[in-house]
């Protein structure tokens, strides 16, 4: 997609006042070449940032935000159930959208919003930051070394003890586990294509105000290529050790990490790899961005709009087989 030409400096609104919003407010206000216009959010947490960083503007409603005149681009970091309605609406203001995952709960949504960037010519780009980082990108450098892949896992598991009383302990604006966490299902379809069936377990304590302690959320994945991927993610009150593991099993070896070191294992022994650290990787992802709105689309992002549709298809199918006990087919959705 080509856009209008654009001149720095880009004028940008966030929304949200969290953590993932004051970390893009930081790099956003240190790069030359945007200017933060403005933040939506919690009031007194808004007001905070924008003393802190010299944002002139804040709003209490994101809705009055987003169709300010003097904003190019809308970074979308708030609660997971408003992201569609704020890119929504952003969009139809004319803006360009970088949104956090997931950037629907459901994929008629998502399709919707996909629809809507490319009939008013914006940029729409959902950050999924794990594409970018050292573990991903040694896996891509290492996959063919153990032959035919035909097995994957990707495990986490967050211990938190006492839970906080925000809203990712909220099912409603949460979402469902593996639609909040649509990046697990993210990293491995992007490795493996398309899936072709999910049967997915839920357990979590919900009570009637939407909050829980704990959750965990198996899925087990069956990919067209036959690559079957067992996928799990956990937290909360009821988990004593934290995990982050990803394994790949092959023909001939195989690729496993622990947290950011790993080993390639074949017959000929083990290699160490070190993914280093995570930091820094919102900067490089905002950086990615820039790069494509100023060079008018020219720069490419890294992650595809068919690999975010297809894995919120994914996580949609996982809450269905969740729901009713049963394995779910997946539609003929496309992957390019």
């Amino acid at each position: 997609m080509t856009y209008a030409p654009m001149q720095p400096p880009l004028r940008v609104g966030i929304v949200g006042s969290g953590f993932v919003a004051k970390l893009r407010a930081d790099i956003l206000t240190q790069d030359p070449r945007t200017e933060v216009m403005a933040i939506a959010g919690t009031l007194a947490k808004a007001t905070a940032i924008a003393q802190e960083l010299q944002i002139p503007h804040v709003h209490q409603y994101w809705s009055e935000m987003v169709i300010r005149d003097d904003i190019d681009l809308v970074v979308v970091c708030n609660v997971n159930r408003d992201h569609s309605a704020v890119v929504r609406q952003a969009m139809r203001s004319g803006k360009h959208v970088i949104v956090e995952y997931p950037l629907a709960f459901t994929y008629s949504e998502a399709q919707e919003l996909i629809n809507l960037a490319q009939q008013q010519n914006l940029m729409l780009h959902v950050e999924h930051i794990e594409l970018l980082g050292g573990v991903h990108q040694l896996v891509l450098e290492n996959l063919s070394k153990i032959g035919n892949p035909f097995y994957a896992r990707y495990v986490t598991k967050s211990p938190q003890r006492p839970v906080p009383d925000k809203w990712t302990y909220k099912s409603d604006l949460f979402g469902f586990p593996l639609t909040a966490a649509v990046s697990r299902i993210n990293r491995i379809t992007a490795l493996f294509g398309k899936v072709q069936q999910v049967s997915c377990q839920l357990r979590d304590d919900s009570d009637r105000d939407h909050s829980f302690k704990s959750c965990i959320c198996n899925a087990q994945l069956q990919f067209e290529n036959g690559v079957l991927a067992d996928i799990s993610y956990a937290k909360g009150e009821n988990f004593w050790q934290a995990e982050r593991t990803m394994e790949l099993q092959g023909s001939d070896g195989a690729i496993i990490f622990t947290g950011d070191r790993g080993k390639l294992i074949t017959a000929d022994g083990e290699i160490e790899l070190d993914a280093g650290t995570t930091r820094g990787l919102f900067k490089k992802d905002t950086e990615i961005v820039l790069e494509h709105l100023l060079s008018t689309g020219d720069r490419p992002l890294y992650n595809s709009h068919d690999l975010i549709l297809h894995s919120i298809a994914v996580a949609n199918a996982a809450e269905k087989s969740a729901t009713t006990h049963q394995m779910i087919a997946l539609p003929d959705f496309s992957l390019s």
